[in-house]
């Protein structure tokens, strides 16, 4: 897919903003991003960044075994059937069940993962900068004021042309 702006480079940052109920899904390249004021940062995959909680949790004595034990390792989800044996090994889940179903399990791990948090807070990471929040923060009401003028509802067009002088 090429990115929406230049239409020269592959999209690699694909953004996708929901307002009003309408669906918004946005294609960049790097450079573009960038352009538009996105900080981009590497993100890890979240198999991954589980599988290196479970290697960190191991203890000495089963420094040696390829899985973490968990205290009922035949636990097993009735919807897919996935066990937390399988999943230390491989640190894929089966189904969205899974994380209603291994709550207690997944719990500290997914906490340590988003430093204490068990939910998703945003794109922006909490240790950014302020600047990075601002822009994308600006990028946020640009878009609002593009929608709101081709709804023709210039009272709200206006609130948001004020609230991007502010922070300009």
């Amino acid at each position: 897919m090429l990115c929406q702006i230049c239409k020269e480079n592959t999209a690699t940052i694909h953004l996708t903003e929901i307002s009003h109920g309408q669906r918004r899904e946005t294609h960049l390249c790097q450079r573009c991003a960038q352009q538009q004021g996105l900080g981009v940062q590497p993100q890890i995959p979240l198999n991954e960044l589980l599988s290196s909680l479970l290697q960190a949790a191991k203890t000495a004595t089963d420094s040696q075994e390829k899985t973490v034990n968990f205290s009922h390792p035949d636990k097993t989800c009735p919807v897919c059937g996935m066990t937390l044996q399988r999943f230390s090994e491989t640190s894929l889940l089966g189904c969205p069940e899974d994380y209603k179903h291994f709550e207690k399990e997944l719990g500290p791990l997914i906490e340590r993962t988003h430093a204490g948090h068990s939910h998703h807070c945003g794109k922006v990471p909490a240790h950014a900068g302020q600047e990075m929040k601002k822009e994308v923060e600006l990028l946020h009401l640009r878009r609002q004021l593009e929608q709101a003028v081709k709804a023709e509802d210039y009272e709200t067009a206006a609130r948001l042309r004020d609230q991007i002088r502010q922070y300009q």
